[in-house]
């Protein structure tokens, strides 16, 4: 009976030490997570905070990018980014750019934004990194960039900016736009394409949410349909090619916006109220100046400018009237002659 007692006695001991030890573990456990791993976390969010997808996450940032590694852009780069900010100051204006290193941390951001004084005031600019094996990642493109061969491309930074375009718009949605459109109002729509004139639709500013099924369509047309050497294909052909099956070629009556399935098809006096073969006459001087209130931007046909004419403080020209008034950081340091860049 007394051996009993004591392997009962026993018994419990062992269970009561082992419920002891598993309450500790416990407790330390739970001590070790509260100390640990909410600090953890915080870094981790901390550190993704100034990711492209958390802070175009609302789908509604405005869209730009530079696809070479140049990290010296023109004064018309920096003009039509400060101008979308002014225009757009509650919505966050996006430069994504190929030689920009990885931006993880507030800290990050900072010192990039740093190398372009005539953003820095703008708490709205952000800049990010464009990695295009990782913005095609998921979509149709992704097939056509691991074959596709950089160096035997005659138009390589055209078609790689054509297919990030589309990537991006489907990616986080908003409105793109080229570096060479200087923004004078905000767009009141949220779907759009714009005519570049009544037989092309353009490339060069879009906008659409995120995921939406037309830009999707984009990127297989661009794929489908890849004739690289072929100038404007890539571009506004893609666009074009996928709004007439849609809809026909819309047809303008007016200077009134039309529609095509759901989204509006902008006249061309939205952007292109200066067509591409007189794109000189924004870099001369305009007896009557024109007010352009039918317009959302100004399309200065960059590609065209094989003179290299540029914005001159003084000339009075019609670009540098509205560098003056859309940009006027950036003017206020060509004027100074002071870098626009660090």
């Amino acid at each position: 009976m007394l051996k009993q007692l004591k392997i009962s006695t026993m018994f419990i001991i062992v269970v009561a030490i082992a419920s002891i030890s598993r309450i500790s573990f416990k407790y330390k456990s739970g001590l070790i997570s509260d100390l640990l791993l909410p600090k953890y976390f915080v870094i981790s969010n901390r550190a993704n905070s100034f990711s492209a997808s958390t802070i175009l996450r609302k789908g509604n940032g405005i869209l730009f990018m530079e696809t070479t590694n140049r990290m010296n852009p023109p004064s018309l780069v920096l003009c039509a980014i400060e101008s979308a900010a002014r225009v757009y100051p509650d919505r966050p204006v996006a430069f994504f750019m190929k030689g920009l290193e990885n931006i993880t941390t507030e800290e990050d951001e900072k010192r990039a934004k740093q190398q372009f004084p005539t953003l820095s005031s703008y708490s709205n600019i952000y800049l990010f990194p464009l990695r295009m094996d990782e913005l095609f990642n998921n979509t149709p493109l992704k097939s056509w960039f691991d074959k596709v061969n950089p160096k035997k491309e005659v138009y390589w930074s055209h078609v790689s900016s054509d297919a990030c375009r589309f990537a991006l718009i489907w990616k986080y949605g908003g409105i793109y736009t080229d570096t060479d459109v200087i923004s004078l109002r905000p767009i009141p729509q949220d779907h759009f394409l714009a005519a570049q004139d009544v037989t092309t639709t353009s490339s060069g500013v879009l906008g659409l949410s995120s995921h939406y099924q037309l830009a999707w369509q984009f990127m297989e047309n661009f794929v489908e349909n890849y004739r690289g050497e072929i100038w404007g294909h890539q571009g506004p052909g893609v666009v074009t090619r996928v709004v007439k099956k849609l809809c026909g070629m819309p047809v303008f009556n007016s200077t009134d916006d039309v529609m095509c399935t759901n989204i509006s098809y902008f006249h061309p006096q939205r952007f292109y109220p200066i067509s591409y073969p007189s794109w000189r006459r924004y870099f001369v001087v305009w007896e009557n100046v024109p007010t352009f209130n039918d317009s959302y931007g100004l399309h200065l046909w960059n590609f065209m400018n094989n003179e290299g004419k540029s914005m001159v403080p003084g000339s009075n020209t019609l670009v540098e009237l509205f560098y003056r008034k859309q940009c006027p950081t950036t003017y206020g340091y060509i004027l100074r002659n002071e870098s626009t860049h660090l």
